[in-house]
């Protein structure tokens, strides 16, 4: 059994060691700071703060006159953040173990929603921008950060090719609904935004990649197996995975050595939007 296919994350020891700015979260990241509407004195929600970014660092852009609650349903990360906070002598930080489709805020309580890759990540994406048209006032903010439908295209059509070759039909659909699930069409996700009473002021594309020298070392790199594989897997026949992903390796690796590495290809959108 090839050692990337059978991870244990244990999220107790994932804290540990986990990056507050993981290399995936921070070209996202870095557009949703440039472009927030920093103001003094208002209550803002970071959706999905993880290990804490951004929302500690949107806490100490706002300064001390804000307050900034930040929800997550990892548990188990709090007390790290909570030690940051601390350590950064941050006072404007309020956490809530929970998630997009039920916040615990008030009706018309706050300025300004950020999601950095936050929303495409609920279990119900119409629920959870429910809630944030339901909390945000009138002429507030809500800017959020996603990757977009092509992302890491160059697997995805090795994973294609090969389920063709040995007739997997049934399971070419299932990624093909999988990818529409958590990277909805863009105009798709852009009418659920207007839906729930949100004006699109902005709408910026751009893209990063994530380079490796083959695939054995792209499949083998922690990220790829935390965030990515276990949903890879969950497509495929157990009796059919090995030597699906065997294949695919073989093929990328080949392609590899013919140009230098190999290349997975991000597009991302930031969605700037203020409520209605």
């Amino acid at each position: 059994m090839k050692s990337y296919l059978t991870n244990n994350f244990s999220s107790n020891e994932l804290v540990n060691v986990f990056d507050e700015l993981p290399l995936w979260s921070a070209p996202f990241g870095l557009k949703l700071l440039d472009n927030i509407n920093y103001k003094p004195n208002i209550t803002a929600l970071d959706i999905g703060f993880g290990a804490g970014f951004p929302l500690t660092e949107i806490a100490m852009r706002l300064g001390n006159s804000s307050i900034i609650y930040g929800i997550d349903p990892w548990k188990e990360i709090f007390q790290r953040v909570y030690q940051k906070i601390y350590y950064y002598r941050i006072n404007n930080v309020k956490l809530i173990e929970g998630v997009a489709e039920s916040i615990p805020l008030e009706n018309e309580s706050v300025e300004l929603i950020t999601s950095n890759n936050g929303i495409n990540n609920v279990s119900d994406m119409d629920k959870a921008l429910s809630e944030c048209s339901r909390i945000i006032k009138r002429g507030g903010q809500f800017i959020q950060t996603m990757n977009l439908d092509k992302t890491m295209i160059e697997f995805y059509n090795q994973l294609e090719n090969v389920l063709s070759e040995m007739k997997l039909y049934k399971e070419i659909e299932l990624m093909y609904k999988h990818i529409k699930q958590k990277r909805p069409p863009l105009h798709d996700f852009l009418g659920l935004i207007q839906k729930h009473n949100f004006i699109v002021n902005d709408v910026v594309e751009d893209k990063f990649c994530y380079k490796f020298a083959d695939a054995t070392a792209m499949f083998n790199h922690y990220f790829i197996r935390l965030a990515f594989m276990e949903s890879w897997i969950k497509l495929l026949p157990p009796d059919k995975v090995e030597q699906i992903f065997d294949t695919i390796e073989r093929r990328l690796n080949d392609q590899a050595k013919e140009q230098g590495g190999i290349k997975l290809t991000i597009p991302f959108v930031l969605i700037n939007t203020i409520k209605k």
